[in-house]
């Protein structure tokens, strides 16, 4: 991939196989502490009528806890009713102490992630210190934004810096921005909205936290046709990035761990067994 400068836009050469037609200017971006302003108006070329046939039909996860947040995703990628991949990583590194659980189409979120890469090691360099989770999140933001009709995305942006701590930022498809305590998307959330409104609560630990999040893909495995595969997890905090794997075998059997239920004729049938009181 090839950048080069010209009437003050800023075109990306890309190989064969790399999507094409994103917009990115960088005056949207002040405000947030970025490198934007000392930059001029970028245009990252690609093809408008680029097709992401691969999608992931994803369960991705972000928790805050005491001192870090836990990202955390399922492995499947397919494409229709095909599983192109059944361990693929959704949780894709922006800096050293920023991460992005991608879903949606893969490409869509695959090339998004490396531009914003390239934009924060830029940043980085003219600044002489690490993008803030904010700055991250907010680059994400513009270019989920500014190529709407184009992206077909949700993503989680989720770290760890020394001004705010741990955050985590939600970006689904269109570009709104929103800062939570945690954060759920993909296929697989609308299994989840319940479990989390239960089990969430401020000051969990770390292992709390991950136990959460493992607990909460596995559900999503369970009740999703989309998501399945293995579990991946990341936790960034002061201390640095720790990366856990986990296998189908080693997941919670929602279905054995629920209590059998009395059917609607057992119960018809037990109440009219009852005399009935005058």
């Amino acid at each position: 991939m090839h950048f080069t400068w010209r009437r003050g836009l800023l075109r990306l050469s890309t190989g064969a196989g790399w999507p094409s037609s994103l917009r990115f200017s960088h005056q949207s971006c002040l405000g947030f502490g970025c490198f934007c302003s000392r930059s001029p108006p970028i245009e990252v070329a690609m093809d408008p009528d680029h097709n992401a046939p691969h999608s992931m039909g994803t369960t991705i996860i972000g928790v805050t806890y005491d001192g870090g947040v836990v990202l955390g995703a399922d492995s499947r990628t397919s494409t229709g009713m095909y599983v192109a991949n059944r361990t693929s990583d959704k949780i894709t590194q922006l800096t050293d102490n920023v991460y992005i659980c991608r879903s949606g189409s893969a490409a869509d979120s695959q090339i998004v992630s490396d531009y914003v890469r390239y934009f924060l090691h830029q940043h980085t360099i003219q600044l002489g210190q690490p993008a803030t989770v904010k700055v991250a999140a907010n680059l994400v933001r513009l270019l989920s934004y500014q190529n709407k009709n184009m992206l077909q995305m949700g993503v989680i942006v989720g770290g760890w810096d020394k001004y705010e701590g741990a955050q985590i930022y939600s970006v689904p498809l269109g570009g709104t921005i929103l800062r939570q305590p945690f954060a759920i998307g993909g296929s697989g959330s609308s299994y989840l909205y319940g479990f989390f409104d239960k089990e969430w609560k401020e000051g969990m630990s770390k292992d709390e936290a991950e136990k959460l999040v493992v607990e909460a893909v596995s559900l999503a495995i369970a009740r999703d046709g989309a998501s399945g595969g293995v579990v991946r997890t990341v936790t960034i905090n002061a201390d640095g990035v720790t990366r856990n794997f986990y296998t189908g075998d080693s997941l919670p059997l929602w279905h054995e761990e629920l209590e059998p239920q009395d059917s609607l004729l057992d119960i018809l049938s037990s109440s009219s067994a009852e005399p009935m009181s005058t």
